[in-house]
């Protein structure tokens, strides 16, 4: 039964990957052509540029936090406790209220959202385990497969634009694009950048259509979230409006809503376990996929795709610390901001000429054109490891939530004075202070 869900793995019997990503590898299983093994790492990814530091432990954090969100988001328990969330927001709206709780919601809570994973390998006795954690926790996820397709470039009297024909031909495939949900509004935050870049007129409607009450600002919690969506599958992502997104879907409109509902409605999910040791989640990004008119959450859930913080005093101030991906992004623009001006200078390079952003940016390293990728101070890969890992215990239940709250707090506190100990507390005072 070469398609019937696997038991048991050896990984020892896994062949090359057949996809070596910027931070997990995948690998085809023979007997079960229809799964696929989920290896994640330690290696971590920012900007676009590929692999580029190593966080300790992360490969096994991340893998336990994905193996136990995608349980929760198969249970309709998971789905009771969103709808009693929305019920009791008092900002949300009626009619955004109604909306979200209309068709989407009601089949989840009967039945569990539908998604890829399948259960995470034992790392000693192969069993992939379906419900609760393994005995002993390993890097590897099982998955369902879907067909990954990528848009061909093209061009159309001189300008370079992707063909998304193939999606509109096909019944089974991963939609080609990224969901962002955002609960608030960040200093790094794109939504804040096209705001600020927008007239005051602009910025009125802008306003309007986010249904803010005044002017945009950084570390804003918003009445409702919001969402955006960018492309998965080009050499580097982009932004594109709604009705590009359902053009390049190949969804119908139905399956296209319903998509951006279980987003929207996901991010409700992840926030709870968040709250639950006092981090606050302010955006996060899904993936789906569609097997005729059944839709799944696929990809990744864990602190490469969402943002959330906490908060310490630092100077009669209040830090916002990431536990999340953008902690690492921060250390690069503040660090090494030399860096990550000419990656920006490389990208912009690469959108005018049609090339690769990556080959644009390795060439120009070769000659001098873009300074070479900098290492990461390990005191500060350190904290990073320490605060995945105490995620990691609460997941698992190994220490209360009021425990490890305090940890997170602890490392918070010592990643200030790191940028203090570096002369760059000042800088990062000014991106994530309150």
């Amino acid at each position: 039964m070469p398609n019937a869900l696997p038991t048991h793995l050896n990984p020892s019997s896994l062949s090359d990957p057949v996809y070596r990503g910027s931070v997990q590898n995948l690998y085809a299983v023979q007997e079960h052509p229809g799964f696929i093994v989920c290896e994640t790492t330690e290696a971590g990814s920012v900007f676009d540029v590929g692999s580029i530091f190593k966080i300790d432990g992360n490969d096994l954090n991340r893998a336990i936090f994905r193996h136990a969100m995608y349980e929760r988001l198969g249970q309709p328990e998971t789905w009771q406790r969103v709808e009693k969330a929305l019920l009791q927001s008092q900002t949300l709206g009626e009619t955004w209220r109604s909306q979200l709780m209309d068709g989407t919601l009601p089949a989840m809570i009967e039945n569990g959202a539908q998604t890829h994973h399948v259960g995470m390998m034992d790392a000693i006795t192969g069993e992939i385990v379906t419900k609760g954690m393994p005995a002993n926790p390993s890097c590897y996820n099982v998955v369902r497969r879907f067909p990954v397709m990528k848009p061909p470039q093209r061009n159309v009297m001189g300008n370079f634009v992707f063909d998304y024909a193939q999606f509109h031909q096909s019944s089974t495939y991963v939609v080609p694009l990224e969901y962002i949900v955002r609960f608030g509004v960040t200093s790094g935050s794109s939504v804040l950048r096209k705001y600020e870049a927008l007239s005051d007129k602009e910025r009125r409607a802008f306003e309007l259509e986010l249904g803010l009450n005044g002017t945009m600002r950084a570390w804003q919690m918003l009445d409702r979230p919001i969402y955006d969506l960018t492309s998965k599958y080009e050499p580097e992502d982009r932004a594109v409006t709604k009705q590009e997104a359902l053009l390049m879907s190949g969804l119908s409109t139905q399956s296209f809503t319903g998509t951006i509902k279980m987003a929207l409605l996901g991010a409700w999910a992840v926030r709870e376990l968040l709250e639950e040791i006092g981090l606050q989640l302010w955006d996060l990004k899904w993936e789906f996929a569609v097997d005729g008119d059944e839709l799944f959450f696929v990809d990744t859930i864990d602190a490469d795709s969402f943002r959330a913080t906490g908060a310490v005093p630092v100077d009669g101030r209040q830090l916002i610390i990431h536990y999340n991906k953008q902690a690492m992004r921060d250390y690069y623009r503040v660090i090494s901001s030399e860096w990550y001006a000419g990656v920006n200078s490389a990208k912009h390079e690469a959108a005018t000429s049609g090339a690769p952003f990556k080959e644009v940016l390795k060439a120009g390293q070769a000659v001098g054109k873009y300074p070479m990728t900098p290492e990461v101070d390990a005191v500060f890969l350190a904290l990073q490891a320490k605060k995945t890992a105490l995620i990691k215990q609460h997941v698992l239940g190994e220490s209360d939530a009021a425990s490890v709250r305090a940890g997170l707090v602890e490392a918070g506190l010592a990643e200030a004075e790191f940028y203090r100990a570096n002369g760059k507390l000042a800088e990062l005072l000014a991106i994530n202070a309150l």
